[in-house]
């Protein structure tokens, strides 16, 4: 029942971001069909997602991810993975989403790292604890922004469950409050959302685009003044692995196949070490490594 009304809130705010309005009942002329909102609506049916209702649906999969781990409530380290990962976002190529970039830390030791769209961002204590240095830290962060402003994520939904949606929403009947036209959004909705969780946390991106983001966190990395070479280091860790051991082993490719695809793409940067030396101090410090 608690999950009906989630989605059912969810779908209602979508459908506000969308620009629904509720009726004027003091407009009599705002009720009547033209031929203007027909085409209003065959081009909604048409459109993209966009970032605000990206924003809405990556909140319902990042609800279904905290439903599966529990949340970590350690502030220095919450505090410490958000300066690191809010700094490489304002060196992606989509430095602002439409409620920013949140990273959060879930409480187990699985190794892994979820993005879900629109800019909410989960990293395990058990990924954290991997990585050696900030650098490595900074570079799974960076991978996973990267996913974002891909939009890798939201382009898991099918596009005729979206346009189902879209259709519905722009028809006078779900303007209306109709029964049927709300059960029929809340479940294209819920449908939406159970695409992109299965895709992020269970069945894992493509091979592409996990290539794709390597690449692009490599960017990031050198713009951000962190060492891209970290993206490698934490795959030479990763592919010691065994994949049975679950977490991001088991829906991401091959951390070989990654290094390779990475073969004579990673820019060399130097590092002032009195930087190099304060990451080292300030990791250390908040991880008691």
């Amino acid at each position: 029942m608690k999950r009906s009304i989630s989605f059912l809130l969810l779908f209602v705010a979508v459908l506000f971001a969308a620009g629904w309005k509720l009726p004027d009942m003091g407009n009599l002329t705002g009720s009547i069909g033209s031929a203007g909102k027909v085409v209003d609506t065959v081009s909604k049916a048409s459109r993209s997602i966009s970032e605000d209702e990206e924003y809405y649906v990556g909140r319902a999969v990042a609800a279904m991810i905290l439903d599966k781990y529990a949340f970590s409530t350690d502030v220095n380290i919450t505090w410490y993975v958000n300066l690191i990962g809010k700094d490489i976002a304002l060196s992606s190529d989509k430095p602002n989403t439409y409620n920013g970039y949140h990273f959060g830390i879930l409480n187990t030791e699985e190794i892994n790292a979820f993005a879900c769209p629109g800019g909410t961002i989960f990293i395990s204590m058990g990924m954290i604890r991997m990585a050696a240095n900030e650098d490595e830290l900074a570079a799974v962060l960076a991978h996973e922004i990267a996913h974002i402003a891909n939009r890798d994520g939201i382009s898991a939904i099918k596009n005729s469950r979206w346009t189902e949606a879209l259709t519905v929403m722009g028809t006078e009947a779900a303007k209306k409050y109709g029964p049927q036209e709300v059960a029929q959004l809340v479940s294209i909705f819920e449908g939406s959302i159970e695409d992109v969780f299965k895709t992020v946390v269970t069945k894992g991106y493509s091979r592409s685009q996990e290539h794709t983001a390597d690449e692009t966190a490599l960017k990031y990395l050198e713009k951000s003044g962190y060492n891209p070479a970290a993206l490698i280091d934490v795959l030479k860790r990763l592919s010691s692995r065994d994949s049975s051991s679950g977490g991001i082993m088991q829906t991401h490719p091959a951390s070989q196949d990654r290094i390779e695809n990475l073969s004579g793409k990673v820019p060399s940067i130097k590092v002032d070490p009195k930087w190099l030396q304060a990451r080292s101090f300030r990791f250390n410090n908040t991880l008691k490594k």
